[in-house]
């Protein structure tokens, strides 16, 4: 695990400001702080931050080269596949025995295509020095992350954009499209950033640079995935072996490796595999504690440690904790975060780090096996839309009847209102309503609003279970739960692994029939089917939950000076982002009871926390 950075010269001119290396590195150190390494010419550097995972001593340090020093290499995550691959190419003179170092002799003999046999989570920059190109590849999920950015015949590169903001006289101009993703959707769709003139690197893509120009190929295509017809005998028992193959992969390190639970049937599965593949001592698992029980699933993780037998540790995540969590986010990450569970992970994260370096964590299980409640709505909305228009209306008055709860995880009339809102649109509208903010346009500028926008691509493919997951996993996923758990536990050092990411997991539950994941009420059908052999019947079948936070009441109360503050008419009308009246009218019921509106309220304030520090030019 590593934070990784360099540029490359586009022209025949050597690099300029090759001395913001050094900075651009200092602000990656979170995320290596075991051993820093620069390689330098005139016109291409390459540069990384390294957390030891595998070979923890210095001659797993990068970058890597071959022997000629032709072909330079950097890689932050996990390679599973590297022994395999370490054998293929058992004649090159290995200096180490990191994983990242195949890079090297996997990409001299196959140049870019080399991350077509990757099995892992990476973000890779590879420099050539004979053709003079540049290679940047992130994995199939998008699991690790790589930003870029143009400065004149430049290119510069590196693993998180407040690094990239290190350079001298960098752009802070805002991409105003990105503010409507973000206050509606709650994330930004790639390969957009906040900034104008900083991108993303795709998913499952691979970008090559020269004095040529550029050109971004994306070798994995999870729309092309298709499966035969199997019985679901056949499919739980090929979903079983390739889980159990995912997390003994991924459990393999030179560190002390932990679990991530919540209690919850995804991670719970983790722990009980990992738990079958360690035989070395008790498992290290932890979880999260909140002071309000409707929020704290700390009980259900606990006891699944003595089912299991694992050390576990409880983190407690209360009001004092929360807010200092708050403040050292914002604070650091040059990129805002409308996912309020960013506190609580990186609470969990910084604690798990005394005890181990690698946790494993159940992202992925969601989208891959159809576990949100949402794709229930989506089952029940054709009902709901059959009805006549006097029944509607009824079932809408009945439930505005239905007492408002701030305090409620998901209350009854949280889950009527929300399913309403959207029941009556078509699938994509309808969907992007459900797991977006809530805020809806409304509470944007005529500035934002007449920007020139589409939305992420909805699937066309597949019956609606099918394109509602698989748009979930190309953009909820990969732009919010998986930027959420990097970027938390990153800033405490510590490396996240998600085997339902599994390259061989993914594709298997990319070709599923929807039949197999939710049947009848029941979510992530195959899923559990596997768990029931690993776990307690109460335990895989009780109601999902999730990791949240009580935002709700927290910006009624703990937060409201800073509410006040961020979100007064004055402020925004100077910032021209949001319209203030809307804002207030969203924040005036919200504080009287009316109606719930803590997501969009949140994702308006962690806006203004951005902007405060990291958009100078708007807070004139």
């Amino acid at each position: 695990m590593c934070g990784i950075y360099g540029a490359i010269a586009l022209s025949s001119a050597p690099l300029q400001h090759r001395e913001a290396l050094d900075e651009i590195g200092e602000h990656l150190r979170h995320r290596g702080p075991d051993a820093h390494g620069i390689r330098v010419t005139q016109r291409a550097a390459l540069g990384a931050e390294r957390l030891r995972i595998y070979d923890p001593t210095p001659a797993g340090d990068q970058p890597f080269s071959d022997p000629e020093n032709c072909v330079w290499a950097v890689v932050n995550g996990a390679i599973y596949n590297a022994p395999d691959l370490r054998r293929r190419y058992s004649d090159f003179p290995y200096r180490s025995c990191s994983d990242a170092e195949i890079i090297v002799p996997l990409y001299t003999d196959m140049g870019p295509e080399f991350v077509l046999e990757l099995d892992g989570m990476f973000a890779i920059a590879v420099y050539d020095a004979n053709r003079h190109e540049l290679t940047l590849a992130r994995d199939r999920a998008g699991e690790k992350p790589l930003f870029y950015t143009y400065r004149g015949d430049e290119l510069w590169f590196a693993s998180e954009v407040q690094s990239l903001l290190r350079l001298p006289n960098q752009s802070y101009a805002l991409d105003v499209r990105s503010v409507r993703d973000f206050v509606t959707l709650g994330y930004i769709a790639e390969p957009k950033t906040m900034y104008e003139h900083v991108r993303k690197v795709g998913a499952g893509c691979r970008l090559t640079v020269s004095v040529s120009g550029s050109k971004e190929h994306c070798y994995w295509q999870p729309t092309a995935i298709t499966e035969g017809p199997r019985s679901s005998t056949d499919q739980a028992t090929t979903l079983e072996s390739l889980i159990s193959t995912a997390v003994q992969k991924q459990i393999t390190a030179d560190v002390p490796v932990g679990i991530f639970t919540s209690g919850g049937v995804d991670s719970s599965l983790l722990a009980a595999l990992a738990c079958h593949h360690i035989e070395s001592g008790p498992v290290n698992t932890f979880s999260v504690g909140f002071a309000e029980p409707q929020f704290d699933e700390s009980p259900f993780a606990e006891q699944l440690a003595a089912f299991l037998g694992t050390n576990h540790r409880t983190v407690i995540a209360d009001r004092a904790a929360l807010t200092e969590a708050l403040d050292f986010i914002v604070s650091r990450l040059a990129e805002p975060s409308a996912d309020p569970a960013i506190l609580p992970t990186y609470l969990l994260s910084r604690a798990a780090r005394e005890d181990v370096k690698v946790v494993l964590g159940g992202e992925g299980a969601d989208e891959l096996f159809g576990g949100y409640p949402t794709y229930l709505g989506h089952r029940f909305a054709p009902y709901f839309q059959r009805l006549p228009g006097s029944a509607r209306a009824l079932l809408e008055r009945v439930t505005s009847a239905i007492p408002v709860s701030l305090e409620s995880k998901v209350s009854l009339e949280y889950l009527a209102t929300r399913f309403l809102s959207g029941a009556s649109l078509p699938l994509a509208d309808r969907h992007m309503t459900w797991f977006g903010t809530g805020a809806g346009a409304g509470v944007l500028s005529p500035e934002v609003l007449n920007q020139e926008y589409e939305p992420p691509d909805f699937p066309e493919a597949g019956d609606t279970i099918a394109r509602a997951c698989l748009f979930d996993y190309q953009t909820y996923l990969r732009d919010n739960l998986l930027v959420k758990v990097d970027r938390a536990t990153m800033l405490a050092s510590l490396e996240a692994r998600a085997p339902y990411l599994d390259r061989d997991v993914s594709g298997f539950a990319l070709g599923l029939d929807s039949k197999l994941k939710i049947r009848g009420t029941t979510t992530k059908w195959l899923l559990k089917q596997v768990a029931l052999q690993w776990l307690p019947r109460q335990l895989v079948l009780r109601k999902k939950r999730g990791l949240s936070v009580p935002v709700a009441t927290w910006l009624n109360g703990a937060l409201r000076s800073d509410v006040d503050r961020l979100l007064q008419a004055e402020r925004i009308e100077r910032q021209g982002l949001l319209h203030p009246g809307n804002v207030r009218q969203l924040l005036s019921e919200h504080r009287s009871g009316l109606v719930n509106h803590g997501r969009a309220i949140w994702a308006a304030l962690m806006l203004q926390y951005w902007i405060e520090r990291w958009v100078p030019e708007r807070n004139e």
